[in-house]
């Protein structure tokens, strides 16, 4: 296949072909073994007095900068200045900096400190040498990717460029370190559990389908990981986690990608309160560990995490908001009519009440729920998976977290009646028939293992990615994906 260079493109392959002619290929190198990183380096001396020319510290780090006889290398750990003088080196050393290095090349140092007359650490040049050659420039004036769509499409770049970028992915990693210690800490037992699962189910959503080729048969990838959880509980663990990849076949987004992380939590013994002061708990612990009280979204409010999150029923909440009060509502029909007077358009398989209330919840109340919200009391037809409310009847222990008008946790008090499973399942069915591409389906071996014997339970899941743009501060989920899903180039 034919490649078209830059003409930068052409130079930097001109260097590399001379370096490989003179024994010098940056590519046969294996290992630097440094003296130490950059960011030890600039701790250790950043109140060095003189210059101790003995010393001979080796670093290595991307070229950054060149301004000739300055330069700025950058590793994970820190940026630093180095001079290469001149008048002190071996001709062969500072002909070699100044022909062969270019910006984005990865290069060993050694050499000594000190510091500039402006007081800037500086690393003395004695010796320096690529390690790898970049046979592409970076962008211009290493301002970093400004496009948005280019910034996630070459993810590396941005990376390199951009001390933002790589500040919220490791932040990224720090959360989920916090949570999992957490979760470890309460004596949860993380485990992982299968991605491809032979019958839909564990929410509602639409799948990405494979097919297994030595069992002959499709797969989903996962949607949820709640039902091996579950299984897990009856099988006799009290307590289990897990954090993983989920797969759903859906839109794309400002807080969306098909594959996104989650963390689901299941708890032997636990209600639906117990489950929403865990929760309540996670997200502090996390604030409490990121030295955060409160979070100022961009151009947006001021959330504020010290405080008791909210909590409020579903039904309460839309009255509140619209003045209608779905205890009142006895028929489907009813339900109907309400909606036609409120403009809110039903599909077919959502002619009830329960999906007509959830409805008017999504259209009047999500967008007023700033401060973290626990919205709680979903009808039985929205959660197939839910424990009945037995004091209320036509609703469950479900409960949401909103955050900004963006749903952050969904948990419930879990359902373990497994005949009342078995009808839900057969409900969603009838839904599917009537044009719901995300209804669940039939799953007999979970109805077997409820059968067995689930105790009362309390499960969660928490988004990950949203979790991460809260505390990032990001309005796009392609901010704390590495590597989104991309559309292809035109």
């Amino acid at each position: 296949m034919e490649r078209k260079f830059s003409d930068q493109e052409i130079e930097r392959r001109k260097k590399l072909k001379e370096l490989q002619d003179n024994n010098q290929d940056p590519f046969e190198i294996e290992s630097v073994k440094r003296t130490m990183n950059l960011g030890d380096f600039n701790k250790k001396y950043k109140n060095v007095k003189g210059h101790n020319k003995k010393l001979n510290i080796k670093l290595a780090g991307r070229v950054m900068a060149l301004r000739e006889p300055f330069g700025v290398i950058k590793d994970f750990y820190g940026k630093l200045q180095f001079y290469v003088n001149k008048k002190q080196l071996p001709e062969k050393v500072f002909s070699y900096f100044k022909k062969m290095i270019d910006i984005g090349d990865i290069v060993e140092i050694i050499g000594s400190p000190f510091k500039t007359q402006k007081g800037e650490l500086t690393i003395d040049v004695k010796k320096i040498k690529i390690v790898s050659k970049a046979l592409k420039p970076l962008p211009e004036k290493w301002h970093g990717l400004q496009d948005e769509e280019l910034r996630a499409r070459h993810r590396y770049v941005d990376l390199i460029t951009n001390d933002e970028s790589m500040h919220t992915f490791v932040l990224r990693s720090l959360i989920v370190r916090h949570m999992r210690n957490f979760m470890d800490s309460l004596g949860y037992f993380e485990t992982e559990t299968p991605v491809l699962h032979p019958i839909l189910g564990g929410a509602n959503a639409k799948p990405f389908i494979t097919y297994h080729n030595a069992l002959k048969r499709n797969y989903y990838l996962r949607i949820a990981t709640e039902l091996p959880l579950k299984k897990l509980i009856v099988g006799g663990f009290d307590k289990v986690y897990e954090i993983g990849r989920i797969f759903r076949n859906e839109g794309m987004d400002s807080t969306h990608n098909p594959e996104f992380t989650s963390m689901e939590a299941y708890t032997a013994y636990a209600s639906m309160e117990d489950t929403m002061d865990l929760v309540e708990k996670i997200f502090k612990h996390i604030a409490k560990q990121l030295k955060v009280k409160t979070i100022e979204i961009p151009n947006g409010p001021t959330i504020d995490l010290t405080k008791k999150f909210t909590r409020i029923h579903m039904v309460d909440f839309v009255k509140q908001e619209t003045g209608v009060d779905f205890y009142q509502i006895k028929t489907d029909q009813e339900a109907i009519e309400v909606a036609k007077k409120h403009n809110i358009e039903v599909e077919k398989h959502q002619r009830n009440k329960g999906h007509i209330l959830n409805l008017f919840f999504e259209e009047f109340c999500e967008k007023k729920c700033i401060q973290p919200t626990f919205v709680w009391g979903h009808p039985t037809e929205v959660s197939p998976l839910s424990k009945k409310d037995y004091k209320n009847p036509g609703y469950t222990k479900r409960f949401e977290l909103f955050i900004n008008t963006k749903e952050y946790a969904n948990a419930f008090a879990e359902l373990n009646d497994p005949i009342d499973q078995f009808e839900r399942f057969e409900d969603q069915l009838k839904e599917k028939d009537l044009g719901n591409d995300e209804a669940v389906e039939m799953d007999m071996d979970f109805i077997e293992a409820l059968e067995y014997g689930l105790p009362p339970t309390g499960g969660l899941g928490i988004g990950i990615d949203r979790l991460v743009m809260l505390f990032s501060k990001k309005v796009t989920i392609r901010d704390v994906l590495l590597f989104p899903h991309m559309k292809d180039k035109i």
